[in-house]
């Protein structure tokens, strides 16, 4: 079981990682940030996706989740960035959201969803 700053640690170790957020989804307030790139403001970006996840939500919950899929994340593709959006289901998690941010051209997406999906399961807060 890993903390919030290990699990980001771990979050920014994944190839092509550039930056990563555990975000509040009730306020938008990042609650542990690591990372940095000079045309990123972390803590600005996670605010913006808790948006994106709560309308996601909100789709999900007006189409009934249609034969009980639940979501597992959110990508938003750039021109030279990937930003991936993961709502934390496990006990504690609920409300949370990890946010990571990937540089394109280093990145393999199928690898970061795996990652980050162990780190998720590994979560304690």
């Amino acid at each position: 079981m890993t903390g919030v700053e290990i699990a980001l640690k771990e979050a920014l170790a994944i190839e092509g990682a550039i930056g990563a957020a555990l975000v509040d989804l009730g306020s938008g307030m990042a609650l542990g940030t690591l990372g940095q790139a000079a045309d990123l403001d972390l803590t600005l970006a996670a605010a913006g996706s808790t948006d994106v996840v709560r309308a996601t939500l909100r789709s999900a919950e007006l189409q009934g989740q249609a034969g009980g899929e639940a979501m597992e994340d959110i990508l938003t593709t750039l021109t030279h960035q990937y930003h991936l959006v993961r709502p934390l289901t496990g006990a504690g998690g609920q409300g949370l959201f990890l946010y990571l941010v990937l540089d394109r051209a280093r990145a393999n997406l199928a690898m970061a969803r795996h990652h980050i999906r162990r780190i998720e399961s590994e979560l304690t807060i």
